[in-house]
């Protein structure tokens, strides 16, 4: 009989499972290996996950409890669209140096590396953010605070684009050398903040 993992034990496995599918990719990314950094055996593994595929399914849903996180910070009403893209840009970055793997792993399924996973990884991670940042843009669109001839549901999408170039910009290797290219080296992280919310002005035509 084996011992029941407690939760601490079962985070720190996907945590490793993290690394992991960053490291190598889904394919390459060996169940065995993981097992064994996590001192458990593979038995053990596999009495919480059925297969490779439903261990990596739970390491992307255990890294989205931090978008979760971020989601429930740019809800207040009571903030202006700014102030709640501000809070967004500036979790998004902290998690993004504090969790790189996270987003290394990200970009492996947005790079195709999980062609059959993409459409239920999409939905997980995608539905969350769109709806909240749809309706945070809708609602400052409603009272005249942004200019009317946006679309907020395309706005959103735009927005989270340069988010999403942000983060693999701060955590994958090819995409932080393009980032210095760019900038002419690399920014500070308030620059990078303060920078995007210039643009974010200008482009929702906020004086």
């Amino acid at each position: 009989m084996y011992k029941k993992l407690d939760e601490e034990t079962l985070n720190s496995l996907l945590e490793t499972g993290i690394a992991e599918f960053a490291q190598k990719g889904f394919d390459k990314a060996n169940i065995s290996n993981i097992a064994k950094k996590s001192g458990l055996s593979v038995g053990v593994l596999y009495k919480y996950y059925k297969d490779k595929d439903d261990f990596f399914l739970s390491c992307v849903k255990h890294t989205l409890k931090l978008l979760d996180s971020v989601m429930s910070e740019v809800t207040d009403e009571r903030s202006s669209l700014i102030s709640n893209m501000e809070i967004a840009i500036r979790r998004l970055v902290e998690h993004a140096r504090n969790h790189t793997d996270y987003y290394v792993m990200y970009h492996e399924i947005t790079a195709g590396g999980c062609k059959r996973f993409a459409p239920q990884l999409a939905s997980e991670i995608e539905t969350v953010s769109s709806t909240v940042y749809s309706k945070l843009i809708a609602d400052a669109k409603a009272k005249g605070l942004v200019r009317q001839d946006i679309e907020p549901r395309m706005f959103a999408f735009f927005f989270d684009n340069l988010l999403m170039m942000l983060q693999f910009s701060l955590t994958c290797d090819y995409y932080r050398e393009r980032m210095k290219i760019y900038c002419n080296g690399e920014p500070t992280d308030e620059m990078l903040v303060m920078e995007l919310l210039k643009f974010m002005y200008a482009a929702l035509g906020i004086e």
